[in-house]
This record gives structure tokens, sequence and C-alpha cells, in this order.
């Protein structure tokens, strides 16, 4: 039988740096759409749903083709609630209806340069190599491991054993790409984390990702996204 695989798009209504971030305007359309649109596009799951706590996003998020079959718990939608106690609860509710999936994907509503294309490498790398996880990472364009810190307001090297070492000489570091992670089901429920132990990098570049926190950043998402799609 083939295995079940479904997306979960987390999308709860408070944001507080940028204002019903979830469902802004990104260059004409509500920016969880591109999350939705990816999701159904890839073809790579049963299910594509958004947990959310917001009556506004539900219905935006169903108008682009996403399921909410139910809302999140007040538990689950504060501004101290992690994103893996959200997808538990999304998957045990599953659960409860007598809906299982063996693999699920996490991704998040603010990702506008995810592609359908990466999803479907994505699930195809995570089941076919049989890790427990995998996530798309993106080299640090300079080595951290050359980094320097302010201490009482002078600068100083945060690990000056490198302070000879050239930076090609270092190890490579990468950081999420905070996009999206994919998950076998059975190992997300068992370990409860976003990183589970066995897990799987797939690289991508800096023109992919952008992280959304604040207005600053959300221009620059606009402007990476006008550049690769000629808009």
């Amino acid at each position: 039988m083939t295995p079940r695989k479904i997306a979960i798009i987390p999308a709860r209504g408070g944001s507080k740096r940028i204002p019903r971030k979830n469902i802004k305007n990104f260059l004409g359309k509500p920016i969880i759409a591109y999350s939705i649109e990816a999701a159904l596009q890839s073809g790579a799951f049963d299910e594509v749903m958004a947990s959310t706590d917001d009556q506004e996003i539900a219905d935006i998020a169903t108008e682009y083709g996403a399921k909410v079959p139910f809302f999140r718990s007040p538990e689950t939608s504060t501004d101290m609630a992690m994103t893996a106690p959200v997808l538990l609860e999304v998957l045990n509710e599953y659960k409860k209806r007598g809906d299982d999936f063996e693999y699920c994907c996490c991704i998040y509503p603010c990702a506008p340069f995810v592609t359908p294309q990466r999803l479907r490498d994505g699930m195809e790398l995570l089941m076919a190599k049989g890790v427990d996880s995998l996530l798309p990472v993106v080299r640090f364009s300079y080595p951290p491991l050359r980094g320097v810190v302010i201490r009482d307001g002078k600068l100083r090297m945060m690990f000056p054993e490198n302070y000879n070492v050239r930076s090609q000489d270092l190890e490579p570091m990468y950081h999420d790409a905070g996009q999206f992670y994919c998950f076998k089901t059975a190992a997300l429920m068992a370990q409860g984390k976003m990183f589970c132990e066995n897990t799987l990098p797939l690289e991508v570049s800096e023109l992919e990702v952008q992280d959304i926190d604040n207005m600053e950043d959300w221009t620059m998402a606009e402007l990476k996204y006008k550049m690769q799609h000629n808009v």
C-alpha cells in the first residue's frame, strides 16, 4: 500500500512584529497562498491542511485549496507555542478521526520561495534514505567560526583559536532555511521535535531563502522574489 502523506501549514492569527503576517499581501496574494500552492502542485501529499486558530486565515487557506478540518487549540495558539506540539496536535486529531499518515511535512506559511520541486525532492529523499526527518539548510555566507563579538565596547573574536586560520580552511557551517520539514510520522511522534536524531540535510541556495521577521525582511523577500521571477 502506498504510504499516506500530509502537508501541515501552521498559521496562527497572532503576530506582533508584522501584524496579520501569515495572510499579508505578498506581491499580489496572501503570503500563505505560496506555501499552499507549492504543496498542492508538488503532488507529494494526500492531504494539504492549514492549522490555525483564526477564521480569516481559515477562509483564505480554503480559498487557495487547503483543508481546515478543525481549529487549533488555545494551548497551541499562544505566542510561546512551538511548532512541534502543533504538528502533534494535528496528527493526533486526524488519528482520532481514523486517518493516519506515515509521513508528514510542515511548511511554514511565510515561505514564498518554497517550490513544488523542492517539496518533492524532500519527501522523496526522506523516504528513499529511511531517515527520521529532513530539512533544507543554507550555508553561512561568512564562516561563524571567524565571527566577532562586542564586549565592553571592544571587538573580540568569538573563537580566538581561529585568528590565523583562513576562512576557506574552516569547516563549512549551515543554518536551518526555515521553510519546511519532512518527517517520518512515527519519529516525530516519538521524539517530539523538529530536528530528529536521524536527520538529512537538503542544501539550498541563499537566493532561495529569506527569513521574514520584520518589514525590512519582508521588503528583501519581495525584491528577491521579483528578481527570480521577473515580476
